[in-house]
């Protein structure tokens, strides 16, 4: 069976005729409907690396709002208290406020915030005190988040993170008695180590953005008009050029008539040549909306209101002081109270103590209005005592000279059930 299988397999002779082909038919169209097609889309790569040169360096949009969030949240005044006192001075304060020989506390907190926005991960190093005696470590260092590697354990837990320059590593374990680097990363839902940026959420909307720009300036080229066509009608009629003269006349064109320093010189042409100019079409004419809507999103990815990026066509807010108090209450404020809290708990190790630093509400001048609505609604409550007053007010508990609590008075004292008649 398996040898007549094979035999039927082979080819069988040909016919001593031909048969004539079939006709079949086609569209004499097909070939230019295939000029028509659009191509695959072409995105950048995603790696840290691609994302902050083509959506930091390379894009206004990016640019202005990582600076912004950045700069914004930097400038915030942090205070360190406890449930008993606001500390004037404490190491933790002086720590921050000359943080290493090169940086300042403003410099310092601006590159790890600008980290976190680009990267989703920020990185902080602990150079510990020589002597060993300090309550706080001697300087800290803002890490570059491209370069560091975590390094997981058995358990799952970081246990050491690989800092690479140059060719060469260096790794900080973190199973030793003090952890040498703070990790503050952004949430991300299906990653365990690493953090989400804005960056990458606005990655497309970015690539739009520097597409749109692209065609503006390939049109600023081409002196800000669209391009058009000449036409030859020789004078017995024949439609078409000698090779020679389409030659010179391509090299005339390129020569005298295209780009930014040929613009509004004027074409001699020759007998039978007539130009015809091509208008703008619907789609031309809505390309800036394009870039503005993409724009937008880049905004919006960053929590930065579009009216302060200067974005035409955004009246979400009523004024520009709601849209700049909006952006320090939902942008600005939960970054630094994140950051905040966790440089706290990472400097409460190396001190041993615990340590509460947050941002001193009262010096934001944005929020200036809703304090002092929150301040006159807060004092009108007479059911509430001194101590619940300033507690609504993030205040620690006022004491006395020897360092007691002062106790409530009965004029503060919360009227009870029984006083009701």
């Amino acid at each position: 069976m398996v040898l007549s299988f094979f035999q039927s397999a082979k080819p069988e002779a040909a016919p001593a005729a031909t048969a004539a082909p079939l006709q079949t038919k086609a569209s004499a169209a097909g070939r230019m409907m295939a000029l028509h097609s659009t191509g695959r889309i072409s995105w950048s790569p995603r790696d840290s690396a691609s994302l902050t040169r083509n959506g930091f360096s390379g894009n206004p949009v990016g640019f202005r709002c990582v600076k912004m969030i950045a700069e914004a949240a930097a400038s915030l005044p942090l205070i360190q208290q406890d449930r008993q006192q606001r500390y004037d001075m404490h190491p933790v304060l002086d720590l921050l406020a000359r943080p290493n020989p090169l940086q300042g506390r403003a410099e310092l907190l601006e590159a790890l915030y600008a980290q976190i926005l680009l990267t989703g991960d920020g990185y902080l190093e602990a150079v510990g005190d020589s002597t060993g005696t300090a309550e706080v470590p001697a300087e800290l260092y803002v890490l570059r988040s491209d370069r560091m590697q975590l390094v997981p354990g058995t358990d799952g837990w970081p246990k050491a993170y690989d800092y690479a320059v140059n060719g060469r590593k260096h790794r900080f374990n973190m199973r030793g008695e003090l952890p040498p680097v703070c990790h503050i990363r952004a949430f991300h839902p299906q990653d365990d180590h690493y953090g989400l940026s804005p960056m990458q959420a606005a990655a497309q909307a970015l690539e739009v953005h520097n597409a749109a720009s692209r065609w503006s300036k390939a049109l600023l080229d081409n002196a800000a008009r669209p391009s058009g066509a000449l036409v030859y009608q020789g004078n017995d009629g024949q439609g078409s050029l000698s090779s020679d003269q389409y030659d010179r006349l391509q090299a005339e064109m390129a020569q005298y008539h295209q780009g930014a320093g040929n613009a509004g010189r004027p074409m001699l042409l020759e007998g039978g040549l007539d130009w015809k100019p091509m208008g703008f079409s619907p789609s031309d004419m809505e390309f800036q909306k394009t870039k503005d809507s993409a724009a937008r999103e880049i905004a919006l990815a960053f929590g930065v209101p579009p009216m302060l990026l200067g974005v035409p066509g955004d009246a979400t807010y009523a004024n520009y002081q709601e849209a700049n108090r909006a952006f320090y209450r939902l942008t600005v404020l939960p970054l630094v109270q994140k950051v905040a809290g966790r440089l706290g708990d990472f400097l409460a190790q190396h001190s041993g103590a615990p340590l509460d630093l947050r941002v001193d509400l009262d010096q934001v001048p944005a929020l200036s209005g809703e304090r002092d609505a929150q301040w006159k609604r807060v004092n009108a409550a007479a059911f509430l005592s001194v101590s619940e007053k300033r507690a609504l007010l993030g205040l620690p508990v006022e004491t006395t000279e020897t360092g007691e609590a002062t106790k409530t008075s009965e004029a503060e004292t919360p009227v009870g059930d029984d006083d009701e008649t």
